[in-house]
């Protein structure tokens, strides 16, 4: 019977990136995930689930954590729907989408390349640091540094799961955080390009604008085209297929939801115990309050699922949505674990450029977002 992502045609390539690596695949990233054979009471989401539960179990005979009960809830049902599409469509992602399609394309020193990367960064359905082990994969199997950078800028916010539950916390608003997000990966990574072009950051897979394609005698339509042909639908196949879509989803829940909980955690807190003035004088529509939300994001590692809640308490606090859209977008370039694996896995220099080129682009769209929306 055939299997969606592992056809006799590309038996080879079509495996996660990772395994031909002796890596982790992306959705089982050390950052993200539980370790394969790791007793499920040891795993984060558990753990976290525990600590979450108990502390909501208490607020029914604490009155101080009340507060707090009630604000989690509230987040909850607010972005309960959300999460649960996201889900479902990052295992549909995950599982019907072959890893050998993204890389035939990243290699190309072509501008054309950083679309394609924010195209498949749009397909990954990963947090921001499974997107490392990703971005990481993809270099060692040929894509540029230009394509890394832009795909690690553009996943994080604008994957199909999180643009979701951005629309959960912002509403029409989160279209800005999105469609500004793949501006700055793809400006971002047509500077990159440029750098790549004058020799100013490493690139071993380029030089001076020359390529070293991959996979260039495969067609992702005659593929298509094969799998439809080998495809028979039948209670057998999609059941599955069915299987094979939760699975993946629950393998997406386990590395996103602890980040998820962890964030409306603090979130939750924040609502209930911060006085609002402290919110409006330190990270208010200003300039100050700009760069101090700056500050914030570059400090705070916390995953993009845990960061969405935490943005958006900013906005229902401030209103300022410039600086809920800059503390979302620097904690992925101003993050230290991000940089510290561009500098370790490609080079010092493509590291230091990260922040050099998006948080001015960052704080440029946070200022008139501040005054426009």
């Amino acid at each position: 019977m055939f299997n969606p992502i592992n056809s006799s045609q590309d038996r080879v390539y079509d495996v996660p990136i990772a395994h031909h690596l002796g890596m982790k695949p992306h959705n089982e990233c050390s950052s993200c995930s539980a370790e394969n054979g790791k007793r499920w009471y040891r795993e984060r989401l558990f753990i976290v689930s525990i600590f979450v539960f108990g502390l909501l179990f208490l607020s029914y005979f604490l009155p101080i954590l009340q507060p707090f009960f009630e604000a989690f809830m509230e987040y909850l049902q607010l972005i309960w729907l959300a999460v649960l599409v996201g889900f479902l469509a990052g295992g549909i992602i995950d599982y019907f989408v072959p890893s050998k399609y993204i890389e035939k394309y990243l290699s190309r020193h072509r501008k054309r390349t950083i679309v394609y990367s924010i195209i498949f960064g749009f397909l990954m359905s990963a947090c921001s640091h499974g997107i490392l082990a990703i971005a990481i994969e993809l270099y060692r199997k040929d894509a540029n540094t230009s394509s890394v950078i832009a795909f690690l800028l553009a996943s994080p916010w604008a994957n199909l799961p999180i643009t979701i539950l951005l629309f959960g916390f912002f509403g029409v608003k989160a279209f800005f955080i999105v469609l500004s997000a793949l501006i700055i990966a793809f400006v971002t990574g047509l500077i990159y390009q440029r750098l790549e072009y004058m020799g100013m950051v490493e690139c071993d897979k380029c030089a001076h604008g020359e390529d070293k394609p991959v996979l260039t005698d495969f067609s992702i339509i005659q593929d298509i085209k094969a799998r439809l042909r080998e495809y028979s639908f039948s209670r057998k196949s999609v059941l599955e297929s069915l299987r094979g879509v939760l699975s993946g989803s629950w393998l997406l829940s386990k590395m996103i939801l602890w980040w998820l909980l962890i964030g409306i955690l603090m979130a939750a807190f924040a609502r209930a115990y911060v006085p609002k003035h402290l919110f409006v004088t330190y990270m208010g529509a200003s300039l100050m309050g700009l760069l101090i939300t700056l500050l914030f994001a570059t400090i705070i590692e916390v995953c993009s699922e845990g960061t969405s809640p935490l943005a958006f308490e900013i906005f229902n606090q401030t209103g300022a949505f410039g600086n809920s859209f800059i503390f979302l977008m620097a904690g992925v370039a101003t993050d230290y674990t991000e940089i510290g694996l561009i500098w370790s896995n490609i080079g010092k220099k493509a590291a230091i450029w990260l922040p050099i080129i998006t948080v001015p682009q960052i704080l440029l769209l946070g200022y008139i977002f501040n005054i426009f929306l």
